[in-house]
């Protein structure tokens, strides 16, 4: 795969526009504006795939989208997770446990930036645990709304979300392992070329 170095492209444009829309629900569920919430939630998801399947197809991958892209997952997931929190429709407990993989991770990229690595090859389980949340976010909305939907909605937004939480971490656990392997590597070629 061809990694370009354009800004101008469809991806990123819709990826910008992704994150664009983050102060706007922001506000929307500030306002309990719950239907337009939603819609912003699900837009953002379908989103969130569509820039990726256009990137590839497009032959579109570029520097700037493979950091803008989890940037605005990052973004959106942490932005909701709040709103949602202030409006008690989650736990803090969740907050907590999806806020501390990120640090965890930011902390680790930052300590391989310093060391002169490339960021980590994304995992299929990242990917799939950032989707699952990114969909139990809207249901734990819905949730809110009257039997039997927001029944319905609840079961299937936790199941998500749990489910979500589940692979967000093994993905992490995932990325610690390959950074920790690879500079291991690093350190051990290091050794031998002065030992030679």
């Amino acid at each position: 795969m061809v990694v370009s170095s354009r800004v101008l492209t469809v991806p990123n444009a819709i990826s910008l526009a992704r994150l664009l829309m983050v102060p706007v629900f922001a506000w929307l569920v500030a306002q309990g504006h719950d239907a337009w919430a939603l819609a912003v939630l699900l837009l953002s998801g379908a989103s969130d795939w569509l820039d990726g399947v256009l990137a590839r197809r497009m032959h579109q991958v570029t520097r700037l989208g493979q950091m803008l892209d989890p940037a605005a997952d990052r973004l959106f997931i942490l932005v909701t997770l709040v709103g949602l929190a202030w409006r008690g429709v989650v736990p803090l407990w969740l907050v907590a446990v999806l806020v501390a993989r990120d640090v965890v991770l930011a902390a680790m990229l930052f300590a391989l930036a310093r060391s002169g690595y490339p960021p980590l090859r994304v995992h299929l389980a990242g990917k799939a645990g950032t989707f699952a949340i990114m969909y139990a976010f809207p249901l734990l909305l819905l949730s809110e709304w009257p039997a039997p939907v927001g029944v319905v909605a609840g079961v299937l937004g936790w199941a998500c979300a749990l489910w979500g939480v589940a692979l967000y971490w093994f993905a992490g656990v995932l990325y610690l392992t390959q950074a920790a392997s690879v500079m291991r590597r690093d350190a051990r070629a290091a050794r031998a070329a002065e030992v030679a």
